[in-house]
């Protein structure tokens, strides 16, 4: 799945079917208007005037990703295909389409699909095939029980049962909706009714609330502590490698995150238990349930044992032979054991529509990011940005631009959407900043994808799930979302950086 939420349905009697369709077109026609409008804009000083086009085309996609009007992927793909038709004005310079020897129509083609040769989005489809195994096995979701039968009696273990329980999916799982919504949500969703805690209830304080708030902060944790748990990080990889030629592997990316993701795994369900505490505090009935639901489910299946394996040796190969094996083919190499092992069947790899959809979604996004760098848009944006700059010390500079890039989530309803707008301009701007470790930026800036997830209940896939659950009222979910957003930033700036500096 994308990380995009999904809509939360209005009240019936909310809106007509006309009112309905005509907002539907009004979303349809805003990335074309803003294209345009900027299409008319003068070209600034000092850019070429394809690489001002190409811009105001990949601003209109942007805009379609966060309104999503249509599915992002459909949106990926029109914008691509508009670029690649009108190429010889967006973009390709007047030196290349005077070279005689430069055949327009091929090279427009070439890269229009070159996302789709793109390695990282080819991990990016391994790994949703890892996800549909253990969704597949109910292997998932026999670790989520287990947890649960043996820390479930107390409200705080159960909190740290949940925690856990996302952390051992996370790095097998690149979409924190399917892990945390479709595998955690589905177990905790039964548990409140056996304390008696109801949704849209007075009751729900009992213990709904803090499972529910729990659950959500965990999912934005494990999301930026392994570069495998959430799609937009292997997007935001395969930015960093376009744009500052920076490669960042899963073992470097889990051992950056790993001293903070530990200390926020082990007090956020204490935090939460602090400033968002269930009424009821001991219950003998959950580990009960837990148990009678692993006995429905028998012993460990062959297919499970298999599954095991399979991913663990994926993990091994990510993290100590990246340099022998492409981690993509890895995962290929995993795949093609799940199909012939029949953990998966070909119906499995064929069927899986989010996995699709992620990978055509993703392929042209790269593609429209590696773009913005060709024609010369990113080199003049950076030069632009270090003027401002200008006489602020590296240290500054890094933790001003974290600070906006973190803060100005606010706008994105999409991790995916806030990565291809922000990223590239913040990666640029750091790059022409004297003595800047960009080694430790790049790092800070990737690793803070998933935990600012949690300061909207739009903020990432699982937010309005949890937000619709009727146990997080509006009011407490942005009061906590902003008393976490806070914790995790702090931490990202006091913990993290100094680590980061360390490593580099």
């Amino acid at each position: 799945m994308k990380d995009k939420p999904t809509a939360i349905i209005p009240p019936a009697g909310a809106a007509s079917p006309k009112a309905g369709n005509k907002h539907r077109l009004m979303m349809m026609a805003l990335p074309i208007i803003v294209a345009v409008l900027l299409l008319f804009v003068p070209v600034p000083e000092g850019l070429p005037p394809y690489a001002w086009h190409y811009f105001a085309i990949f601003v209109g996609v942007i805009v379609g990703l966060i309104f999503e009007p249509l599915p992002g992927a459909v949106i990926g793909i029109t914008g691509v295909v508009v670029i690649a038709l009108f190429s010889q004005w967006l973009l390709f310079s007047p030196e290349q389409l005077a070279d005689p020897k430069f055949k327009l129509a091929g090279q427009s083609f070439k890269w229009a699909v070159s996302g789709f040769g793109n390695s990282t989005v080819w991990l990016i489809f391994g790994a949703f095939m890892f996800a549909a195994g253990y969704d597949k096995t109910q292997f998932g979701r026999r670790l989520a029980l287990i947890l649960v039968k043996h820390l479930g009696r107390r409200s705080l273990t159960l909190g740290y049962a949940i925690a856990f329980a996302d952390l051992l999916l996370a790095p097998f799982t690149p979409s924190n909706t399917a892990r945390s919504g479709g595998t955690i949500y589905p177990i905790i969703a039964n548990l409140p009714p056996l304390y008696g805690s109801k949704p849209n209830d007075p009751s729900a304080r009992k213990i709904g609330s803090y499972l529910m708030w729990v659950a959500i902060t965990a999912a934005c944790i494990t999301s930026s502590m392994f570069l495998s748990a959430l799609a937009p990080n292997l997007l935001a990889l395969a930015l960093v490698k376009s744009i500052v030629g920076i490669t960042i592997s899963w073992g470097t990316w889990f051992i950056a995150f790993l001293p903070l993701g530990i200390l926020l795994l082990l007090t956020m369900p204490l935090l939460a238990y602090w400033f968002y505490p269930p009424e009821v505090k001991i219950n003998n009935e959950v580990p009960l349930w837990a148990t009678r639901e692993l006995e429905k489910l028998g012993k460990l299946s062959r297919n499970e044992i298999l599954l095991l394996v399979f991913v663990c040796s994926a993990l091994m190969m990510w993290i100590f032979a990246a340099e022998w094996i492409e981690p993509a083919m890895a995962a290929l190499l995993i795949i093609v054991l799940m199909l012939w092992t029949g953990v998966l069947s070909w119906t499995d790899i064929t069927g899986n529509k989010a996995a699709w959809n992620t990978f055509a979604w993703f392929a042209t996004l790269v593609a429209l990011a590696d773009g913005l760098s060709s024609t010369g848009f990113i080199a003049w944006l950076g030069k632009e940005g270090g003027e401002l700059m200008q006489g602020i010390s590296p240290g500054v500079a890094t933790v001003v631009l974290l600070l906006a890039f973190y803060l100005l989530h606010y706008l994105f309803a999409s991790t995916t959407a806030h990565t291809t707008a922000l990223l590239p301009a913040m990666l640029t701007i750091a790059a022409t900043i004297p003595g800047m470790n960009m080694n430790v930026f790049v790092l800070l800036m990737v690793t803070s994808l998933g935990v600012m997830g949690i300061i909207t209940p739009y903020g990432t896939g699982p937010s309005p799930i949890y937000y619709g659950s009727g146990y997080l009222p509006t009011k407490d979910y942005w009061r906590l979302g902003s008393i976490f957003g806070a914790i995790f930033l702090a931490a990202l700036l006091l913990i993290g950086y100094p680590w980061m500096s360390m490593m580099f």
